[in-house]
């Protein structure tokens, strides 16, 4: 065991987060930790770096356990450093060392102490175990990866977003690689591309990871464990997000039969009670059936516990066809050209997701679209057309010092107190609640707020910027389900691709400053993409192997010698033999990939670790034998030529 909880309660005032909880994180472990907002998921990994005390319990963590933790605290840290310096403070023993090196390095000069030598000669050793002469280049290979170009690594920190400092530190606790690493939704400010470079990254960490996260993709794809905080408990899963949802079902319906089946008995046994308590001859019987109801583990009915948000989007007016249409559009920040004469239209009944990488401009259009960023060219509104706007910034933009119903009132809904208080009611704020102030909200519960503010608006055309930010998984799913109802117009920025599936059937990709426009829902887009990608590599290779065969070398044939020609024979079989071995291990590598797909294979753990520890030897196998295919195919090429 790394860290761990055993026994554990925490009160969070005068409210109980966990109650007598148990929690072991080993070595290889991969857990989604998942819950309702509000539920405590970052304060318990606050229990388990040491930043809160349990009120009973223990928080055990071995001596030489090393603990990193991403959360959204950390964005208070400012400096005039590099982003590259920020996240090279990740190799502290490095650096420590490069100064007593060149320290050393310079008394040498001077004399020829041979304890001094012999100190240096260590010193340099301990460097090289540390692979410490790397630390550049692997540096700027995790911040390239998060999204930075070359450019941006000699920047200044604290010149960059609140998102862009959050990778910058993400970076860092990569390249310290502790024993565990936990992540408070470290999805939340990455785009497509550094989401998957992320999975790419912790699917080969050696450390064991604790995520938290709302992205149903990312969980499936990264944890082979979930750990649930629910009715103050925790509760384990072996397998990902898609194994959790469906043993939790089985769970529910289990406990379920069970408090049915003890209920009846409960009420079989106070009828016999009722019946005979009196008589004097089954007195006794009846006393004993007190006894055995007093001693009884009642079970919880499993009826789901769960704060559901009722949104119902309403529309006021229906809006003509086309609703934007944007003509000959031009954008650039400086030498940054984020558009160039592009021309998109929008039509009533199109729900967009604008997507792709950081820096390429979603946010820029979706503002453009919104008039609330300057730009040259045309953007034509559309008749009758009444738009909303949910930007990324709208979270801050929420008045501090107001209530929750304050700020309503300033949303210009029309509304009156009455129906205000109804709806803010559909979003979880009932009674007092409403006069909570802006300041003292969570994440999600301002979101909520926001959330309430454009469905009160009554728009026929919305505009939402990462709308699922600081939303727990269940009010996503709802959030989603509303806007396949909504019967207006929409266009989103998200980088949530279970919700981008779920709602767009329309993509929009900016593209060599263009909007490309592909007519269809997500999951078509993606294998698009990837036929495209076969075919753009299959027609370079097509294209060199033509290149090759229009001017052949024309040179001079020798015949082989008899020595050559054993020679030749001999690699040829040699090679044949390699190539069988070859097409083996790939099989077995292929077998194995089948069976990690399983989700049963993540059920059991030690299961687990055997499929994970044959999947690396294969591969290792794979890597050698490709290795020597090649030298031997090169050898026989060169007695052949």
């Amino acid at each position: 065991m790394l860290v761990g909880l055993n026994n554990v309660t925490f009160e969070f005032g005068a409210r109980t987060i966990i109650a007598d909880s148990t929690w072991h994180i080993h070595p290889g472990d991969r857990i989604g930790l998942i819950g309702y907002n509000g539920t405590g998921k970052s304060t318990i990994l606050k229990l388990l770096v040491g930043e809160y005390t349990p009120n009973n319990g223990t928080v055990e963590r071995s001596r030489s356990t090393s603990i990193g933790y991403l959360h959204q605290d950390l964005l208070s840290f400012d400096t005039n450093d590099s982003i590259v310096e920020v996240a090279m403070t990740a190799f502290e023993r490095v650096k420590q060392l490069e100064k007593e090196i060149e320290e050393i390095g310079n008394q040498l000069e001077q004399t020829s102490d041979e304890k001094l030598l012999e100190i240096y000669t260590d010193k340099l050793a301990e460097m090289d175990v540390l692979d410490g002469y790397n630390i550049q280049h692997k540096t700027e290979e995790v911040l390239h990866g998060l999204g930075f170009t070359n450019e941006q690594l000699e920047k200044p920190y604290k010149t960059f977003s609140g998102g862009w400092r959050m990778r910058v530190l993400l970076a860092k606790m990569i390249l310290q690689q502790p024993d565990v690493l936990l992540l408070d939704e470290p999805t939340n400010h990455l785009d497509l591309p550094s989401i998957e470079w992320l999975e790419k990254y912790l699917t080969h960490y050696k450390g064991s990871v604790v995520i938290v996260s709302h992205d149903k993709f990312f969980l499936n794809r990264m944890v082979n464990k979930i750990v649930e905080v629910y009715q103050q408990k925790l509760h384990i899963y072996g397998g990902n997000y898609a194994f959790y949802e469906q043993e939790k079902q089985i769970r529910i319906e289990l406990q379920q039969k069970a408090f049915e089946n003890q209920q009846d008995y409960i009420r079989q046994q106070e009828r016999f009670i009722e019946r005979f308590k009196a008589k004097a001859s089954k007195a006794a019987a009846a006393q004993s059936a007190v006894k055995r109801l007093e001693r009884l583990d009642i079970i919880e009915d499993a009826q789901m516990e769960r704060p559901d948000i009722r949104i119902n989007f309403a529309v006021d007016t229906q809006p003509g066809k086309v609703l934007v249409t944007l003509k000959n559009v031009t954008k650039q920040f400086g030498d940054n050209v984020i558009l160039h004469n592009a021309e998109a239209e929008i039509n009533r009944g199109d729900k967009i997701a604008l997507i792709g990488a950081n820096g390429k401009g979603k946010s820029t259009a979706l503002r453009i679209i919104a008039q609330q960023e300057t730009f040259e060219g045309e953007r034509i509104w559309g008749h009758n057309v009444s738009e909303s706007f949910y930007a990324q910034h709208q979270l801050e933009s929420l008045g501090l010092h107001h209530s929750i119903l304050e700020e309503m009132k300033l949303c210009g809904s029309g509304k009156n107190e009455l129906e205000l208080r109804a709806l803010l009611g559909c979003f979880l704020f009932s009674g007092d609640e409403t006069d909570k102030k802006i300041k003292v909200l969570s994440g999600g519960e301002k979101a909520r707020v926001a959330l309430a503010k454009v469905i009160a608006s009554k728009a026929n055309f919305l505009m939402l910027d990462e709308p699922t930010n600081h939303l727990d998984m269940h009010s996503v799913e709802l959030l989603a389900e509303a806007l396949n109802r909504y019967a207006g117009t929409i266009i989103l920025v998200s980088h949530d691709r279970y919700f981008i599936s779920k709602t767009a059937n329309k993509i929009w990709e900016i593209v060599d400053q263009e909007i490309k426009v592909f007519d269809g829902p997500y999951d078509e887009w993606v294998e698009w993409k990837e036929r495209q990608a076969k075919n753009a590599k299959q027609a370079g290779n097509n294209s060199v192997a033509k290149t090759e065969k229009k001017e052949p070398a024309v040179k001079e044939v020798k015949p082989a010698t008899p020595q050559e020609k054993v020679e030749q024979q001999k690699l040829q079989k040699q090679l044949d033999k390699v190539e069988k071995e070859l097409q083996q291990i790939k099989q077995e590598k292929e077998k194995i990939e089948l069976e990690l797909a399983k989700p049963d294979a993540y059920a059991q753990v030690q299961q687990f670790q055997k499929l994970e520890a044959s999947y690396k030897t294969v591969q290792a196998s794979l890597a050698q034998k490709e290795k020597q295919y090649e030298e031997l195919f090169e050898q026989l090429m060169l007695l052949e030529a």
